[in-house]
């Protein structure tokens, strides 16, 4: 028996993509049937939507005559492309003949994969899954066995292929691929006039060029093609670029699948609530034990909680307006997200606050803008606490109640050097401690200040241009998904160097942003509508605040040495 993990998304479309590649993601276990995954913070359905990777390097098909010349190894939809000839119904694809007694075949070496390839969607994925588990029926039918054990365990294998089989013949009726013939006439002069049409999965893929504003064709030419098909269905309008002439396009899927799809990849269930307070709990113990490594060593528990406090209060306020600020912004773009969750570190306290987009976001613009509200108002509590502090303490001396920032806070982390810089290095270049430091102790800060620094620290590793970090985001927004995925490349490749040279921040961020945040955000309903000038604008500013926080400076006294050995905190 087998299962077939199907993960999905609209990939690999950006301002300038070309229709040309697909990829589906296939995890094997069993040859037969489906069954649940659990997500680490909530339920897996059964199927998801398909994974979709469209390439730019070759331009694609979309002629009728090049569409029937490839539709050989694709005959898993029910409607045919451009000049709309019917397919065979998918049914009539099966590996051999089902009443031949044959074995499992290889997946490497079995045709009716080979051709569920040549057009992955969930309606060939159920039906090739249904005819495996009607084959394993009629073997187990025919096996015998006088052994009660084995018939034991053989009437439970046929109860559950016979359940499998039950379910998927009810997916089947429910998830079927768009007939194009009925689309493809919804298209027309005062909406988007199609030239050129390439099945795609479930939906397909049209050319051509716009007529109206976008806002208005949207809503028009979704309500018509769903009537057309007598269900709901989704539009992405986008750009391909070949040969230096650009095309726009326009796919549509079912709405089944990709409710499915963030239905696969929902947080906002109870088990990811409850994950959400572990961590947030697990971030204030982290922030507590932070706090208590910057305490002088004859500290009594007054002394603790007057500097702990405040500490505290910084960051919930940097957390609470970048958490409203972001929830506000998602509210006006109609896009929903997933509960937060804090990131604990025993080095910084906390590492940020990430979330999942849990519905489709309407154009590139709310793909910018919901980022920018959390790091632009998380830059700015940070600025006006650091601000504030040292204006009230009349200097950078700490106040009466003073942390101080040890050395080996520092050492071998050049991301954090922007915070020495500002509240001073403990020692000159020839080891005396310097006039401001305390012997012994460290250098003097305010709590506020101290978590004001901090949070700007901590929000420009999350401006880093990484995965689907705030500044992935960002940059997929700016420069397309091409350019963002170089990028967040890069990116990884100075974290990873980092955590090389003895950086134990740079190495738990690189991992963290590489394999817990990668991958990129579902294509925007509108790819073809500019940012803007002023969205541009926005973009540097926080990125040279990103680059001018975390860059190594002068101040930070980090070890220069590659493949230093890490450090741990000890005695000055």
């Amino acid at each position: 028996m087998a299962t077939l993990s199907f993960t999905s998304s609209l990939f690999s479309l950006n301002k300038n993509p070309s229709f040309n590649h697909t990829h589906l993601f296939i995890q094997k276990k069993n040859p037969t049937h489906l069954t649940k995954h659990h997500h680490p913070f909530g339920p897996q359905p059964n199927l998801s939507f398909f994974s979709i990777s469209l390439k730019s390097r070759t331009r694609v098909r979309f002629s009728a005559q090049d569409e029937q010349e490839s539709s050989e190894p694709s005959k898993l939809s029910s409607s045919s492309v451009a000049s709309v000839v019917e397919r065979p119904n998918r049914d009539e694809l099966s590996v051999e003949d089902e009443e031949s007694e044959q074995q499992e075949l290889d997946w490497k070496s079995d045709e009716e994969f080979k051709k569920f390839m040549g057009n992955p969607s969930i309606e060939a994925a159920i039906k090739l899954e249904r005819k495996r588990a009607d084959r394993k029926l009629k073997e187990l039918d025919r096996e015998s066995s006088s052994n009660p054990v084995v018939g034991f365990f053989k009437r439970v294998v046929r109860e559950n292929l016979t359940k499998e089989k039950e379910w998927l013949e009810k997916a089947e009726e429910k998830f079927k691929a768009l007939d194009l013939n009925k689309l493809k006439n919804c298209f027309g002069f005062d909406t988007f006039f199609a030239t050129d049409v390439r099945r795609f999965g479930d939906g397909g893929i049209f050319i051509g060029n716009l007529r109206k504003p976008i806002e208005e064709v949207m809503p028009k030419l979704e309500k018509k093609l769903s009537e057309a098909e007598g269900r709901e269905v989704v539009l992405w309008f986008m750009e391909e670029k070949n040969n230096d002439i650009t095309k726009q396009v326009c796919m549509v899927q079912p709405k089944a699948e990709m409710d499915l799809q963030f239905e696969s990849t929902k947080l906002s269930t109870p088990l990811g609530y409850v994950s959400a307070i572990v961590l947030c709990v697990a971030t204030f113990g982290t922030i507590a034990l932070m706090s208590g490594f910057f305490l002088k060593p004859d500290a009594t528990i007054d002394d603790y909680l007057a500097d702990v406090v405040p500490l505290f209060g910084g960051f919930l306020s940097i957390l609470g307006v970048s958490e409203i600020a972001t929830r506000i912004t998602a509210a006006r773009y109609g896009v929903k997200l997933s509960p937060s969750f804090l990131i604990p570190s025993n080095w910084t306290g906390c590492l940020g606050v990430v979330n999942n987009y849990e519905s489709l976001l309407p154009n590139k613009k709310a793909l910018f803008d919901i980022p920018v509200a959390r790091t632009a108002s998380a830059y700015l509590t940070s600025l006006l606490l650091a601000v504030s502090a040292f204006v009230v303490d009349g200097g950078f001396n700490g106040g009466d109640n003073a942390l101080y920032i040890r050395p080996q806070f520092f050492y071998n982390n050049p991301l954090l050097s922007f915070i020495q810089f500002v509240i001073g290095p403990y020692t000159d270049n020839l080891g005396n401690v310097l006039p401001y430091a305390v012997e012994g102790v460290g250098v003097p800060c305010d709590p506020l200040a101290f978590a004001g620094l901090l949070g700007m620290v901590v929000t420009s590793l999350n401006m880093l241009p990484c995965g689907r970090l705030e500044g992935g985001r960002i940059a997929q927004a700016m420069f397309g998904r091409d350019v963002a995925t170089l990028l967040s490349f890069g990116t990884s490749l100075l974290l990873g160097i980092g955590g090389l040279s003895g950086s134990i921040l740079c190495l738990a961020w690189g991992l963290f942003a590489t394999f817990f945040r990668g991958g990129e955000e579902i294509p925007a309903k509108d790819e073809i509508t500019p940012l803007g000038e002023d969205r541009y604008a926005w973009g540097i500013v926080l990125g040279l605040i990103c680059f001018l926080t975390l860059f190594p400076n002068s101040g930070g006294t980090f070890s220069s040495s590659f493949l230093s050995p890490p450090f741990f905190r000890g005695d000055l």
